[in-house]
């Protein structure tokens, strides 16, 4: 798990937690990055520190050690998540028509999840449809 310090075009801070760099890269191309005070896609990575160890087997012994609270609310968020996987049916690249022919009410209404470009999402939400990103954790991607 990787946290970017991020900051959008009114200045807004805020931290984004990803897979990866690439887990981020991805995200942003698709226009699934956002400020979660005012919603703009224009974000940049705010400067940060590297964090640096010495090898996987030193890493795997440095516990990250979160508060109580924060525990709490990643835990509650992992199990949000894994519900909704669990309701939604998973019509994979065929997101964007399925959500458009639910929007339409040409096909039964149902919870979706799937892929989608960030082209692509961007156009779904032009249309008044209603999407948002689901968070990847590292055991998802296992």
């Amino acid at each position: 798990m990787i946290t970017f310090n991020l900051h959008c075009e009114s200045d807004h801070e805020f931290e984004g937690w990803f897979s990866s760099g690439a887990d981020f890269d991805r995200q942003f191309e698709n226009g699934l990055v956002e400020c979660p005070m005012c919603g703009s896609r224009n974000i940049d990575k705010a400067l940060m520190a590297p964090a640096v160890t010495k090898s996987r087997e030193a890493q795997s012994q440095q516990p990250v050690a979160l508060d109580t609270e924060k525990r709490e609310m990643m835990r509650k968020l992992r199990e949000m998540v894994k519900a909704v996987r669990e309701k939604a049916e998973d019509v994979g690249e065929r997101f964007p028509e399925e959500a458009r022919k639910i929007h339409h009410g040409e096909t039964e209404a149902r919870g979706i999840i799937g892929k989608a470009s960030g082209e692509e999402a961007r156009a779904l939400v032009d249309e008044g449809i209603e999407i948002t990103p689901l968070p990847e954790f590292p055991e998802d991607l296992s």
